[in-house]
């Protein structure tokens, strides 16, 4: 698919330095040729080998407080980079200049080994619906996609709270579910799910329900402790059978690590174990 007909681009904004994992997800970046990468970062040092459809954009704790007070109408004082899992939903509403020229707007981590985006993220569901989650139960702050208009750039608008998360120093796990990932994993309505704000699952499963937006989740990532994955020339292939859209090291990465080393040079095909990447 050489010409897409919805073209995306993911916004992802990093204060701070960089991750041993940093490079792999710079790698997997470049196998997906048809979607753009923006990387907002205070951190001057870059990986040695930069995709074409990656974009580094020296950018500061402080202009980011700066933007986000003037766009959102809020005083925003960003004090930790952690804090920014809660902007996440607003990232196409505060660089909407970046995003103006796109299909889809998205978020997602850097702890990913994208597999092939575009095999899952197919033209016709890409048609069908206007927000797209990396799993069943819940929305995604590793993988988020939204239809590029206006009702979705400000969609964290229709939560009553978020006045109060964007203004608070903590972290409400905003763009997730404010800590009831286990009620949302059993499926319990999301009426039934009280938090102390509304996150926003709570919002778009509201409006998906109301018709307002169409939304998919659909479990599409790896996580965990999974093994047996082989990663080749741009395609995430589970227990040699089940093909990936990513993988996601959240807890990988507490085990494993290695030297945080910007010139390594990542090879085309390589297998991650339960607990080791292996050359």
């Amino acid at each position: 698919m050489n010409n897409p007909n919805n073209n995306i681009a993911f916004i992802i904004v990093w204060i701070g330095d960089w991750p041993w994992y940093f490079c792999y997800f710079i790698h997997t970046c470049g196998y997906n040729p048809n979607i753009d990468f923006y990387i907002l970062t205070d951190n001057n040092i870059c990986p040695e080998t930069i995709p074409s459809n990656v974009k580094f954009i020296s950018y500061s704790q402080e202009q980011f407080s700066g933007d986000a007070t003037a766009v959102l109408g809020l005083e925003i004082n960003l004090t930790h980079g952690y804090k920014l899992c809660d902007f996440k939903p607003a990232y196409g509403y505060i660089f909407k200049d970046l995003v103006k020229d796109y299909d889809f707007w998205g978020y997602c981590d850097i702890d990913l080994i994208w597999g092939n985006i575009r095999k899952f993220m197919t033209e016709e569901l890409l048609d069908q619906y206007d927000v797209i989650s990396a799993r069943h139960d819940y929305l995604t702050g590793c993988f988020a996609l939204f239809r590029n208009t206006p009702l979705l750039r400000e969609l964290f608008k229709q939560s009553r709270d978020y006045t109060k998360v964007f203004t608070e120093e903590r972290n409400f796990f905003f763009d997730e579910t404010n800590f009831a990932f286990e009620e949302f994993e059993k499926g319990i309505h999301y009426s039934k799910i009280h938090t102390e704000v509304e996150s926003m699952t709570h919002v778009v499963k509201r409006l998906d329900e109301t018709g307002e937006l169409r939304a998919l989740f659909e479990f599409q990532i790896v996580e965990g402790f999974a093994g047996n994955m082989l990663w080749d020339h741009g395609r995430l292939i589970y227990r040699r059978e089940f093909e990936a859209m990513c993988y996601h090291m959240v807890r990988f990465k507490r085990k494993y690590s290695e030297p945080v080393d910007l010139l390594r040079a990542i090879p085309d095909r390589f297998r991650i174990g339960k607990k080791k990447i292996y050359y």
